[in-house]
């Protein structure tokens, strides 16, 4: 027996190690292709900027080594960054070998407020250099189609289409699966609007929630319009009608028609129109130079002297879920915090940008955060910045900042929380035959219970804990914002808002960008010299994979074979870890 046990122990340890050392040779094998597909970018006279806009929009850029390894049957969720389509088209102005930007537009996989902050930095590429921007596609969704609206000519394919007939969104509802399965959500919540819990306790919208949709929808639709409107030189009405007779399924001809195109042409056809206006002779490759690639192009020696700057703005990233996360995935309130007590305590930074873009999550977490923000506040300036999200917990870690820039068509407010615990008793007693039973020192030593309903106690103390929380969050707006309580809880409930309402409102300053926002950060901190450093320092995967061990390598791999469908997987993960109570925009939304 002894025997036995020793092999069978010396064998598993074998395994183990085996496996151990298969991991790190691994490793170093795509290290070492990683390091032989590095290239020198070399920017060629008579250039253009490809603007191709498909892959996956995200605030920062992820400092990925292995993004452009093309591993047979190992699919990825290729990602650009906004921070680099930014740096890309403001680089282009003054490099005089980039002749024009060209629009390759055709599903713009990111979010609205992301779309607008590009537009505009097109439109000032155009105004500020002359170098025309050339838009072209055969499917224009209505995000591209947006963005696209801003370049000197748009032009679609003869058989391709525009998708133009208005936002709109789904919600899933829950409730009668969970009955049938035998699983009641209890729900406490605080706000009317804070309609995350619906799914699971309605079979279809609150009048409150389809108020809010409606609201914040009308808000998009319309800014939407009125800049393809300027754009194009088409009344709104007359766009309405369009988006009525849903140009989606018309053919190019009708858009022509309509004044939403400049004209119809082929790819070949564009292809010598990009030659005339790079000076390449006919029947030349045209070159190009996409905006991963020209991110990597050093500026101009003139436009870097900037950086000597001693005085520093910091830019702190804080993108994603608010606490549960996922290895590198959303915000982890610990390391944001530790990001901006470095910045509060640095002397050579005289401001600090806070870059939201977060639907919220964990009540407590963004307390937290929050807690660091107001401290930096108090010594140095504070500017918000919201990008696509910035709602409930994304709000509430923005609100002690002196000022808070948005987009118009930036998603924002829901201030509210909730709390959900399952119970499960009937789907394990009735339906499964699993049964339990208790023992406890105490009353209620079993709370919270997933296999009984709460009694009259628990639920009174739960609800007790979410006003208390709401309370606090009101507080929290209140003070921030200069604002009493109640007109806070007028505009709270879990309310959804747009920038554009929100302005109005009292929930942010002014409208735009990152850049607006450190402009603002500078002319409050009275410096003209200062340079921008970006936080958290990225590091590369390869060194987060060593550092998070197995649990960091399970998460990467898992993210690269599920592609686009981790998102699912992550959601389902996330409320399986949810804790305490949470302060979280109502739904995922996705406007389309």
């Amino acid at each position: 027996m002894k025997e036995f046990i020793k092999y069978t122990l010396a064998t598993v340890a074998g395994i183990f190690l085996t496996l151990v050392v298969g991991f790190f040779i691994l490793m170093i094998v795509i290290s070492v292709i990683v390091a032989s597909t590095e290239k020198q970018v070399v920017v060629a006279d008579r250039s253009m900027l490809l603007l191709k806009l498909d892959n996956q929009i995200v605030d920062r850029a992820p400092s990925d080594p292995f993004a452009d390894l093309n591993i047979p049957g190992w699919e990825q969720t290729r990602k650009l960054g906004l921070d680099q389509i930014l740096s890309a088209i403001e680089k282009a102005k003054d490099d005089d070998r980039i002749k024009c930007i060209y629009l390759n537009a055709s599903v713009f996989n990111g979010g609205m407020a992301a779309a607008e902050e590009i537009r505009n930095a097109l439109s000032d590429f155009r105004k500020s250099c002359g170098k025309p921007v050339y838009a072209y596609s055969d499917l224009y969704d209505q995000k591209s189609y947006y963005l696209a609206t801003i370049a000197d000519k748009v032009v679609l394919n003869p058989q391709g289409v525009i998708d133009f007939r208005g936002l709109g969104g789904e919600v899933t509802f829950y409730k009668k699966a969970l009955e049938k399965l035998g699983v009641e959500m209890q729900i406490v919540r605080h706000g009317k609007f804070k309609s995350a819990v619906e799914p699971y306790m309605l079979d279809k919208m609150s009048p409150e929630n389809r108020e809010q949709k409606m609201v914040y929808l009308n808000s998009m639709w319309n800014h939407m319009l009125e800049g393809i409107s300027a754009a194009r030189k088409i009344p709104a009405d007359s766009l309405n009608r369009l988006a009525d007779r849903v140009m989606t399924f018309r053919k190019g001809q009708q858009a022509l028609r309509a004044g939403m195109v400049d004209t119809l042409k082929y790819k070949d056809q564009v292809l010598d129109d990009l030659r005339k206006i790079t000076g390449t002779s006919p029947k030349k490759g045209i070159p190009f130079v996409t905006v991963s690639d020209y991110a990597k192009v050093p500026a101009k020696k003139g436009a870097a002297k900037k950086r000597i700057s001693h005085d520093k703005i910091a830019v702190i990233y804080a993108s994603g879920e608010i606490g549960n996360t996922m290895g590198d995935e959303g915000i982890n309130a610990e390391k944001i915090s530790r990001e901006i007590r470095k910045v509060r305590q640095d002397s050579s930074y005289k401001a600090i940008v806070i870059r939201v873009d977060s639907p919220g999550g964990s009540a407590y977490d963004s307390e937290v955060i929050w807690r660091e923000v107001k401290l930096a506040a108090e010594e140095k300036v504070v500017v918000a910045s919201m990008s696509n999200l910035a709602a409930s917990g994304g709000y509430y870690i923005s609100c002690a900042a002196d000022k808070i820039v948005a987009q118009p068509n930036t998603i924002t407010g829901s201030v509210g929380i909730f709390g959900m615990i399952p119970n499960a008793g009937e789907l394990l007693n009735d339906k499964l035959g699993i049964t339990t039973d208790v023992v406890k020192t105490n009353e209620h030593a079993d709370m919270p219970s997933f296999t009984r309903p709460m009694n009259e106690f628990e639920r009174n103390l739960l609800q007790q804990y979410i006003e208390e929380g709401y309370a606090l969050f009101v507080s929290r707006v209140a003070d921030g914002r200069k604002m009493s309580r109640a007109a806070v809880d007028s505009i709270g409930q879990g309310r959804v808002w747009t920038g554009e309402n929100a302005l109005k409102i009292g929930l942010v300053d002014q409208w735009g960008g990152l850049s607006d926002a450190v402009k603002a950060a500078a002319e409050m901190a009275g410096i003209e010299d200062y340079r921008i450093v970006y936080l958290p320092e990225l590091t590369d995967p390869f060194t987060e994979l060593l550092k998070g061990g197995t649990h960091n390598v399970r998460i990467w791999f898992m993210k690269k074979e599920l592609g686009d469908n981790w998102k699912y997987f992550e959601q389902l993960q996330r409320i399986s870890r949810m804790k305490g109570i949470y302060a979280r925009i109502p739904f995922d939304i996705e406007v389309r």
